[in-house]
């Protein structure tokens, strides 16, 4: 398969080095095009190295074989990494100053960018609106990572690992040309996940009601460190999550899968970001919401986590002394997503989806609970369930009611996981068209 390897300015560009040998490895002919940027990071001589091709210098290189125009022409995959705000900008104007925006201008394949960047430039309303142009073009933009950037700055912006870029780009790809293989993620691509996803192929979306439309939905339980090997987390399985993505992509939207532990696979066609914590998924949900029309809060997200995390495994006590471990709540992410959305005076947009997974008690019953948990968080819409051992959780079978603001009124649904989950998007439809 014949890449363009194109690498952004930014301190991240070492990283793609290593991309690039996943490439060359595998048996794909890459070529690589810096912007000028990048050429303080990584020089030409390392590019060319590791993928024993000559690194095209500018427009003006090889005039007479026209390279602005051929190489975007022959290419079977375009991936970016690092894309940083200024390259996605210039992407979603169409701006063609620099070999790179030529090349992605005259590109009829596949285009994968990997965005690394300040957690506020990601943040920031214009990179919000690129990054969302993009994605309704077609191309495959992928979440940052959280973690650590430049200097003691922290946050979602980091460039995800090498290897999970390039699982993301198989898939992107769909498929080999000239006869290269197209090899599958090995163990070194998963096991930077705690949950057992991969990167699922970003395929276009299908034609359907939510066409055009951009879905963030949230999957799977949080796991929250006690000690290196321990964590309190719960049950949940992510497979009515994974079951709304289907739907949602069947319906024709763009579904970004914000997925927690789970035991199945994200569906075909997702655009995946893997967390493991409620602080992480609470990152990426704020991220991703921003360019988002609705959002699912179907993870069954940790309501506390241990207030400090031990950097060694804790150990019985010989004098037979119970460790106390104390717990501090998580925030509220539904009710912050609300918050966010209600404060730029954005009205319904995105249009907020919450999930309750009830237990009934001495007290009151699920539904009152569910009725009270819609008016405080201020979603548009709330899916109850009741759970317990044996019950939703893992299984493939379930029972649901739909609750929206200002009626007593419920919809209900039941049997398999899947059919709730076109019973849920159906009603999401209705709800996006009654607001034009």
């Amino acid at each position: 398969m014949r890449i363009i390897l194109g690498v952004g300015g930014g301190i991240a560009a070492y990283k793609s080095a290593t991309l690039l040998r996943l490439f060359t490895e595998a048996g794909h002919s890459v070529t690589v095009i810096p912007t000028a940027s990048a050429g303080e990071f990584v020089g030409r001589a390392t590019w060319e190295a590791l993928s024993g091709q000559k690194v095209p210098e500018g427009i003006f290189d090889d005039v007479e074989k026209v390279n602005h125009v051929r190489l975007g022409q022959e290419a079977d995959l375009i991936v970016v990494a690092p894309a940083t705000a200024d390259l996605l900008a210039r992407a979603a104007a169409g701006m063609a100053n620099d070999l790179l925006t030529n090349t992605l201008l005259m590109a009829a394949c596949p285009v994968l960018m990997a965005p690394a960047m300040h957690t506020e430039m990601w943040r920031h309303p214009a990179t919000s609106a690129n990054v969302k142009l993009l994605r309704e073009r077609g191309i495959t933009v992928l979440e940052p990572a959280t973690g650590r950037l430049t200097g003691v700055d922290s946050g979602p912006g980091r460039l995800p690992e090498p290897d999970e870029i390039y699982a993301a780009a198989m898939n992107t790809a769909g498929g080999a040309s000239d006869g290269a293989a197209v090899t599958q993620p090995d163990a070194r691509q998963t096991a930077a996940f705690q949950s057992p996803v991969a990167h699922s192929a970003a395929v276009q979306p299908a034609a359907g009601p939510l066409a055009g439309r951009t879905f963030v939905i949230t999957a799977g339980g949080t796991r929250e460190p006690l000690d290196p090997v321990r964590y309190l987390g719960n049950r949940s399985s992510g497979k009515q999550g994974a079951a709304l993505a289907k739907a949602a992509l069947d319906a024709g939207a763009t579904v970004h899968f914000i997925a927690a532990h789970t035991e199945v696979e994200p569906p075909a066609g997702v655009e995946l970001t893997a967390v493991e914590t409620a602080l992480e998924l609470r990152e990426a949900a704020q991220a991703a919401a921003q360019a988002a029309d609705v959002v699912v809060m179907a993870a069954a997200v940790a309501d506390f986590r241990p207030a400090e995390l031990s950097g060694s495994k804790i150990k019985k006590r010989d004098d037979g002394e119970d460790p106390v471990i104390t717990l501090v709540r998580n925030p509220d992410i539904l009710q912050e997503l609300v918050q966010n959305r209600d404060a730029t005076g954005s009205t319904g947009v995105p249009l907020i989806v919450g999930f309750a997974a009830e237990t009934g008690d001495a007290e009151s019953d699920i539904l009152s609970y569910a009725r009270r948990k819609l008016e405080r968080k201020g979603c548009d819409l709330l899916v109850l369930n009741q759970v317990g051992t044996g019950v939703v959780f893992g299984q493939d079978e379930t029972s649901v009611q739909i609750l929206s603001p200002g009626t007593e009124d419920t919809e209900a649904a039941s049997g398999t996981k899947a059919d709730v989950a076109v019973a849920i998007i159906d009603r999401i439809a209705v709800e996006l068209k009654a607001q034009h």
